[in-house]
């Protein structure tokens, strides 16, 4: 079944179209890796999906909710890790994270937080206010406040950023294993080790096209290079 359906969407900022007459279909169970070079188009399509932006035509369907008529509705259910960490600056990382809890209805909230405080490695940093806390911190926070919900679908722009290795590792870990119980994980990244690594399915986007759409698996089963792969896709775009 399909859980993400995006038909004929473009995305226009004046003259520019960032996003152009996208097709895809990505069905339960996926760990789906959008890559593509900066300024491709990969952040506007995840907060497209995300309801965080209109798109200029085309239609979205996000487990069975239509994104464009219920972009409140279709928040309230995902989980989401912009790009940019932005957690309140005059709360401390544990108040953050039990406002998102508040917000959302959770309960057994102590035991929630204590799960992600000891996976991200940050105890230490709770009582901290957000505005003192590093990149790195500030990022463990919004993967913590994507997943107390327990979605079953996440959307998450460039995952991996500003972790350092160890914390990687877990995060990488968790992502698979989420993706196992039957949830989705659409991710963006211009870091092809990383979508080698943990992907099931993976789309190439450059100047707001789709270039190709795939099991992952397939590359491995012809001994071929993501990198390669995507080098040669996007070149060819480019020519």
């Amino acid at each position: 079944m399909d859980v993400i359906s995006i038909e004929n969407v473009s995305k226009e900022f004046g003259s520019l179209r960032a996003v152009d007459s996208v097709d895809l279909r990505i069905p339960q169970g996926t760990l789906f890796g959008l890559l593509g070079p900066n300024g491709s188009g990969k952040t506007t399509m995840i907060k497209m999906l995300t309801g965080q932006m209109r798109p200029t035509k085309g239609s979205i369907v996000v487990s069975g909710i239509d994104v464009l008529e219920h972009p409140v509705k279709i928040r309230e259910k995902i989980g989401i890790i912009p790009e940019q960490e932005t957690p309140p600056s005059f709360l401390t990382g544990e108040e953050y994270l039990e406002f998102v809890c508040k917000i959302r209805k959770i309960r057994d909230v102590d035991d929630k937080l204590e799960y992600w405080f000891d996976l991200l490695d940050f105890n230490d940093q709770r009582k901290a206010l957000c505005k003192d806390l590093s990149r790195g911190t500030r990022q463990k926070l919004m993967v913590a406040q994507a997943f107390l919900h327990e979605p079953s679908i996440a959307f998450i722009d460039e995952p991996l950023i500003n972790l350092d290795p160890i914390i990687q590792r877990a995060l990488k870990d968790f992502l698979q294993d989420y993706v196992k119980q039957g949830n989705t994980l659409f991710f963006s990244t211009h870091v092809l080790e990383i979508a080698e690594e943990i992907c099931s399915h993976i789309g190439i986007l450059d100047h707001g096209h789709i270039l190709h759409t795939g099991d992952i698996s397939n590359l491995k089963q012809r001994k071929q290079h993501l990198d390669d792969f995507f080098l040669k896709m996007v070149r060819k775009e480019g020519i």
